[in-house]
């Protein structure tokens, strides 16, 4: 074990470029610099051992992709809420159903919509106070062995081929994980588990309240998934919708956001745009391999009925960090097998029900989401929870009311 590394950021800024002295060999190496990754390295470096974290993109934070919404619970784990990251307070949900009906629904606990280029610096910050190093611009592009297990990484940094080996190397490097492919982890998935995702940050627009986060249902948003619409401040909202894999192919996530600019804010100014495919399925069957571990959007640790991975992908990470620290400091790796049992034990289980409902309620048809709505506007506002909204929508599904249960009445 190398100790306890000093805390510093490579090659972040222009002012930080140099010469950086790393060493050859670090405990613990994580591939990736999103939520996840920075929580494996923090939670690793805390407990004392030497942690480098590589990043490809020469921002932590950059580019986004996601719809940046968060419960205040989930992120308060790990980090205090802070102003600087936060674009929205959110204490409001609105579903729109096909036919127009809006059910809104009062929150229990508030949540936020973020600016992610801030968060995720600030969580690569709070890694790095605990002791990991992290380099940007460096681009993993193979691993190391030594008797069949993983021993560090190869990666590129300004033109030159390198080498870094490791105790244990944490890949936090997203969907279809190259770096645990190469560790022999499946990490392929079926294009109909995908769902295809367009998102769009917009300005101008007016006519919505800042604190509530809108969900529209129905094929003529997005069929078998869901459009949302998350505000920002100061008329701006990142708008966008998921659908699933098989739609996807015959019509493009892109067409349907198009079609919904056109109708509502045909006057908004489009800031940014992102696509991409979201891996909406249960946790990964396999997520450790001799010398590897996997966490966040490359292990599945996404929420499969709403597609979100920022605190469950915090939460992995920082499983995987802490597991990876005892493993280092008891030198008995194959510890690492404790992290699919911990992972299991925290949202594991709970993401198997959750891909139940999502199957359950995304098949409904536009006159199914219609009844729900007007079920559902009987009841009084101040009564309406998301628990009750769900029994309601699965009323004549006792299987899927069955789930609710475990979900929302469960420790």
């Amino acid at each position: 074990m190398f100790g306890h590394a000093q805390s510093r950021f490579l090659n972040l800024t222009k002012a930080e470029l140099g010469k950086p002295v790393m060493l050859n060999e670090y405990d613990i190496v994580v591939v990736g610099a999103g939520p996840a990754g920075s929580m494996a390295a923090r939670f690793a470096a805390e407990r004392g051992v030497s942690v480098l974290v590589l990043e490809k993109d020469r921002d932590v934070g950059y580019p986004v992709r996601c719809g940046e919404a968060v419960s205040k619970a989930g992120i308060e784990e790990f980090i205090n809420s802070d102003p600087k990251f936060i674009a929205a307070t959110i204490n409001k949900f609105s579903f729109i159903s096909p036919n127009g009906t809006e059910i809104l629904i009062s929150l229990e606990e508030e949540g936020y919509v973020l600016e992610r280029r801030i968060f995720d610096y600030e969580l690569a910050k709070s890694a790095s106070k605990a002791g990991a190093e992290f380099l940007t611009r460096a681009y993993v592009n193979g691993l190391l062995f030594e008797n069949d297990k993983v021993s560090g990484v190869k990666y590129k940094f300004q033109g030159k081929e390198k080498q870094v080996k490791a105790k244990i190397v944490i890949a936090a490097d997203g969907v279809e994980s190259r770096v645990g492919r190469w560790a022999g982890i499946k990490t392929h998935i079926d294009f109909k588990d995908m769902e295809s995702a367009v998102q769009i940050t917009a300005a101008g627009i007016n006519n919505i309240d800042d604190r509530t986060c809108y969900f529209y249902f129905g094929k003529e948003f997005a069929p078998g998934g869901y459009f949302w619409v998350f505000p920002k401040g100061n008329n701006s909202a990142n708008i966008g919708l998921g659908v699933g894999g098989n739609i996807g192919k015959k019509e493009s996530a892109l067409s349907f956001l198009n079609r919904f600019m056109v109708k509502n804010y045909p006057d908004a100014s489009v800031l940014t745009t992102i696509a991409g495919g979201v891996p909406c399925v249960p946790t990964l069957e396999k997520i450790v391999a001799p010398g590897i571990m996997v966490v966040g959007d490359a292990a599945r640790q996404v929420n499969p009925l709403s597609g979100g991975g920022i605190v469950s992908g915090m939460i992995g990470g920082s499983i995987a960090g802490a597991v990876s620290a005892e493993a280092v400091q008891e030198n008995k790796l194959n510890h690492i097998i404790e992290y699919e049992k911990r992972w299991n034990k925290r949202l594991g289980k709970r993401h198997l029900i959750f891909e139940k409902l999502k199957n359950g309620i995304y098949n409904f048809s536009d006159e199914k989401f219609n009844d729900i709505a007007q079920a559902v506007e009987k009841i009084p506002f101040e009564n309406r929870s998301i628990g009750n909204v769900f029994k309601t929508a699965l009323f004549n599904k006792p299987s899927l009311l069955m789930d609710v249960a475990k979900v929302f009445f469960s420790k």
